[in-house]
């Protein structure tokens, strides 16, 4: 059976918060059971939620990822029980480590035990949302003596944990509710889904237990060369422009030469050689591209593949808002 279909909100050049509540409402209408929204260095994730909640009546919302140094694991905890108390007890929560450009250039932080620090975030954020006095005695971590002031919610946000090497993968089968994958091509994917099932089986867990969501960047319009080359435009500045871990995680998928020349193209300052350099092959084992039905075929190629729960429909970062309402549309689940 086909995964479900959730989306993706793009971060990027958004006019305002009420354009994500618009884009939501129309998700809710065509019958997306999830709008994700990661935080970046744009809007916060929680205030657009927030608002995002307050708009909508019945779909499911999370942030596809909370890092887990901008904020202590207790005011994740905290965080998590409020959104879940705005929404009716619509969230999903996605914690991960990031990158190193982002915590280091953006954050001012030290990008130390990403694995370990992500860990502990999960054991605190739970105490926090079962109520508990939180007594914790971590490598990153020791707290001691609250317990949340409120009323921890009737039914607590499940937490997702966000990773793309095999360690971060185990880890979120072994200690989260789900693992949040992205930039995965379909073998890659695979590769890693047996590193979830390892971690899995070390935490002596049910795999029913544990939720795959794969974010997927997706375009589809009726000018289907131009839906391709902003797909292409999104996957170079991914592997070239992020900093190593999207070209490492590339690389590992069977692709290390061209990962490292796209880097090093990037890298020069020649954006347009990195795109060109996302030919065919890698853009469709990547991204859904094309027009209306090429799209929905490249889809369901991930949708597919066994372990896969739900697919986030998202955009390129150039894809105006029509771009995105049009791609939601071709691709919603009653297509």
């Amino acid at each position: 059976m086909s995964a479900e279909r959730t989306v993706h909100l793009p971060v990027a050049a958004q006019p305002s918060v009420e354009t994500l509540v618009d884009l939501t409402q129309q998700a809710e209408q065509l019958g997306y059971e999830r709008a994700w929204l990661p935080e970046t260095w744009g809007r916060d994730a929680v205030t657009s939620l927030t608002a995002m909640a307050l708009g909508t009546e019945e779909i499911g919302l999370g942030p596809s990822i909370l890092n887990v140094y901008s904020r202590s694991p207790a005011l994740v905890g905290q965080t998590a029980a409020t959104l879940q108390e705005v929404s009716d007890g619509r969230m999903r929560i996605g914690l991960g480590p990031s990158g190193p450009v982002v915590i280091q250039g953006w954050h001012g932080a030290a990008f130390d035990r990403p694995l370990r620090r992500t860990r502990e975030t999960i054991d605190i954020v739970r105490k926090v949302l079962a109520g508990e006095t939180v007594n914790y005695d971590g490598d990153c971590f020791t707290l001691a003596g609250f317990r949340l002031r409120c009323e921890p919610p009737e039914t607590p946000p499940p937490i997702d944990a966000a990773g793309m090497g095999p360690k971060s993968v185990e880890l979120a089968g072994r200690f989260a509710d789900g693992w949040h994958a992205t930039v995965f091509t379909p073998d890659g994917l695979r590769d890693r889904l047996e590193d979830l099932r390892r971690g899995v089986e070390l935490g002596d867990r049910d795999p029913d237990d544990v939720r795959v969501t794969l974010s997927l960047t997706c375009c589809a319009s009726e000018d289907g060369e131009r839906a391709r080359k902003l797909a292409r435009q999104h996957s170079a500045f991914y592997v070239g422009g992020m900093g190593t871990y999207y070209r490492d995680s590339l690389a590992r998928q069977g692709y290390e030469e061209l990962a490292n020349d796209i880097s090093s193209a990037w890298g020069s300052g020649d954006k347009e050689r990195a795109t060109e350099l996302v030919g065919d092959d890698l853009l469709d084992d990547l991204c859904a591209a094309g027009t209306p039905e090429r799209a929905r075929e490249e889809l369901e190629k991930f949708a597919d593949i066994d372990g896969v729960d739900a697919v986030a429909v998202g955009f390129p970062r150039g894809a105006t808002v029509e771009d995105a309402r049009e791609t939601m549309a071709a691709l919603a689940p009653n297509e």
